[in-house]
């Protein structure tokens, strides 16, 4: 991974790319995965997903539902909720 790709920085885009996507119509995960899908490179892809599969810690619950769907995951069975980047607790 290039020093431009760490997890902090991969999961500061995509939740500032899901904090774009809230404001829209329809599903913003969907959208934001679609986003990532086509304009972020696959290893950025991989990157994010294996982040997710650590836990996926930074990431907003619209980012990690989309790094879900990236990753192949059934985002309804997700067992855990993102903690709200602001700060204060999720929910």
């Amino acid at each position: 991974m290039s020093p431009e790709q760490t997890p902090d920085k991969l999961c500061r885009m995509a939740n500032q790319i899901a904090a774009f996507f809230r404001s829209q119509r329809g599903d913003a995960s969907e959208k934001v995965a679609a986003h990532l899908r086509a304009y972020w490179s696959p290893d950025m892809r991989a990157e994010l997903v294996a982040h997710l599969r650590a836990g996926g810690a930074g990431l907003d619950p619209v980012a990690f539902t989309a790094a879900q769907r990236l990753a192949g995951l059934s985002p309804s069975g997700a067992t855990r909720t993102a903690p709200d980047p602001r700060g204060s607790p999720a929910g």
